[in-house]
């Protein structure tokens, strides 16, 4: 099979969909791989480290489409790279298809096969694709609040660890998960006084075990959230429901009650965030203020660490790729039901129930 990797075009994202080593792999296994020229840039991979795996590289996006039959990226397609897709495409990336309509609309016109790296699922039920890009985003999310908590960004005026007689920030983590567990991580590093919300208590239980003390875990009750948000001098939105829209868990009301000059990450803004003030923005222009608070609601933060994020992608997509350039889509996934839920799009039809409910579209289940 002939494997596209066109350069990502979104604004500030310097990942690219395959590392020259992934390349290599794929050769290996012959398959030809073509690669847009300076795809790779971004993430400190020349075009002569793709070459020298075996792959060939095509002056333009519209040259790496019109050869490919599998497309590889990162990122959701902008409008302007849907114009480009046919219904002989397979287009591998993340998609988060549940937060846009219109998107979702242009790719059910070109008839492509769209599978999503978010909703492909392990045989232990985890998201092995999302993982890896959600651990990253995790972690960012309190080094960026830190940053915008100070004054001169807008923020408070608060350094996260406080110091000796004058008390650490109030970070509040919405959520447990993968996002959550991650920012709790550095959040405890660096000194704040971290409060995690969630509805599995057995995740609350886990957490309180591994940090012994050190956090402040609370059941996701409205009050709850009431509480801890008003209280917040750094809000971080960890919520995930696969494939689907995230709850919005805190409105806009709640936001008027947060103190002024405190900051809102927004992890969760890929599934139409979990804040009801979410508005996404980008790398250029990352935030924003409503009643005083900050937001920072970027949809592709692991984008600006690309070196680190391009490597760990292709790390955990590699064998799926590897499996549709040899198999095709219909052996692929029959052999693996959790890669058939990867499956959004298919002949013009939702093959996803969370990306159909989302948009009120007809599911049309695969077999």
């Amino acid at each position: 099979m002939i494997v596209g990797v066109p350069r990502e075009i979104k604004d500030h994202e310097y990942r690219v969909g395959l590392t020259p080593d992934g390349a290599r792999a794929l050769r290996q296994a012959g398959h030809e791989v073509w690669v847009e020229a300076s795809a790779g840039g971004g993430s400190g991979y020349p075009d002569e480290e793709y070459l020298q795996a075996g792959a060939s590289v095509a002056k333009s996006a519209a040259e790496i489409f019109q050869r490919a039959a599998l497309i590889i990226k990162v990122k959701e397609p902008l409008l302007s790279e849907c114009r480009l897709l046919r219904d002989d495409h397979i287009l591998f990336t993340y998609l988060h298809l549940a937060s846009s309509a219109e998107l979702t609309k242009k790719l059910i016109e070109s008839r492509v096969t769209a599978i999503a790296y978010e909703t492909v699922e392990a045989k232990d039920g985890t998201l092995p694709m999302l993982r890896p890009m959600s651990d990253i985003a995790g972690r960012m999310s309190v080094q960026i609040g830190a940053r915008y908590l100070e004054k001169t960004q807008g923020g408070r005026g608060l350094l996260l660890s406080g110091m000796p007689g004058v008390e650490p920030a109030h970070v509040v983590v919405l959520g447990a998960g993968v996002v959550g567990s991650a920012a709790v991580r550095i959040a405890v590093g660096m000194g704040a006084r971290v409060t995690v919300i969630n509805l599995d208590l057995e995740r609350l239980r886990v957490l309180d075990e591994q940090y012994q003390g050190r956090i402040v875990t609370r059941a996701a009750t409205r009050e709850a959230i009431e509480e801890m948000v008003s209280a917040a001098d750094l809000l971080i939105g960890a919520v995930l429901v696969p494939g689907a829209r995230a709850p919005k868990l805190v409105s806009r009301q709640l936001v008027g009650r947060m103190k002024k000059g405190s900051v809102i990450v927004d992890v969760a803004v890929d599934q139409g965030g979990c804040i009801e003030t979410t508005t996404p923005t980008t790398h250029s222009d990352p935030v924003y203020l409503v009643d005083g608070v900050l937001h920072y609601c970027v949809a592709n933060m692991p984008g600006i660490v690309p070196r680190t994020s391009t490597g760990a992608l292709t790390n955990v997509t590699l064998p799926y790729i590897l499996k549709l350039a040899s198999s095709g889509v219909q052996t692929a996934i029959r052999s693996d039901p959790g890669f058939g839920k990867g499956v959004n799009l298919y002949n013009g039809s939702v093959s996803c129930p969370a990306v159909a409910e989302a948009h009120g579209l007809r599911f049309t289940p695969l077999i």
